[in-house]
């Protein structure tokens, strides 16, 4: 079936991504932060002949090439995925449980409603892009920073998503009967509110992970995120782009690994809402 077909390929994508990450320390072919001016500048596929000290010769071969500082891009590019899934993954998870608790109180609770919602709505009218440069500027760069400046533009999104499930989950009859029955409201709300977000929330919280992991390489590449000396995706491409007519190479292969990335987590999410939403199943 089409959704279990993007659900597949979704996940496979990011399953290799994953791999790549993890094992980037046997993957890498090099130090991602050496400097060697000798090799500056490489074409992918070139070819180095290193002699040691003792006589002995070794052909390293930079297969995505070098920049300016002559670093190997192939391991600057599998060591950046590490950086990319840690940020969208924290991103995601903190979000969905800050966007959880506030979105559950808002929609269930009326007189939080309003309060609640035109604070979001504030945070909302700004564009997340710009908002992250905002703080990530106030404070120190580093990868909290980064991670704590993606998180408050995608939580008002989610409290969003939940206080309009909780809002038409709280007139239903069985929430009723428990009202009526005397249920205590933390009993009530993780009984019977709770459970009816969890599919809606995690297919919104996938959807976040693709958007933080885009909104990082964004900050990096602009000079605002992760420090240029940490190898990421938005580094690698930021560092040649003086250079991208003569050495496409350094943008280039980055950019594949970030599209890729982005548009596994998406078909992933595309494939779970339709997996996990009854109507959309009905119509399919």
């Amino acid at each position: 079936m089409p959704r279990q077909r993007s659900v597949l390929i979704g996940a496979s994508i990011l399953a290799v991504i994953v791999a790549i990450a993890l094992l980037a320390p046997y993957l890498g072919t090099r130090d991602p932060a050496r400097i060697d001016p000798v090799a500056r500048n490489k074409r992918p596929g070139a070819e180095r002949v290193v002699r040691a000290d003792d006589g002995t010769r070794t052909t390293l071969t930079y297969w995505m090439g070098t920049d300016s500082l002559g670093r190997d891009v192939y391991s600057r590019v599998v060591y950046g995925a590490r950086v990319s899934l840690v940020v969208g993954v924290s991103v995601a998870l903190i979000s969905a449980a800050i966007g959880l608790v506030i979105g559950i109180l808002a929609g269930y609770l009326r007189w939080l409603d309003n309060v609640v919602m035109r604070i979001m709505d504030g945070l909302m009218a700004v564009p997340a892009i710009l908002l992250a440069i905002a703080l990530v500027s106030l404070s120190k760069a580093s990868l909290r920073t980064v991670i704590l400046a993606i998180v408050i533009p995608e939580v008002p999104r989610v409290v969003r998503l939940v206080r309009s499930v909780v809002l038409s989950i709280r007139e239903e009859p069985y929430v009723e009967a428990a009202r009526a029955l005397g249920a205590p409201l933390p009993l009530l709300l993780a009984r019977h509110v709770l459970p009816n977000t969890v599919a809606p929330l995690i297919v919104q919280a996938t959807f976040v992970c693709a958007s933080a992991i885009l909104v990082e390489a964004i900050l990096s590449f602009l000079g605002v995120g992760i420090p240029p000396e940490t190898p990421t995706w938005g580094n690698i491409m930021a560092e040649g782009r003086a250079l991208f007519r003569l050495f496409p190479h350094n943008i280039l292969f980055p950019g594949i690994f970030l599209a890729a990335t982005v548009l596994a987590v998406n078909m992933l999410g595309d494939g779970l809402r339709d997996t996990l939403d009854p109507r959309v199943s009905r119509r399919l």
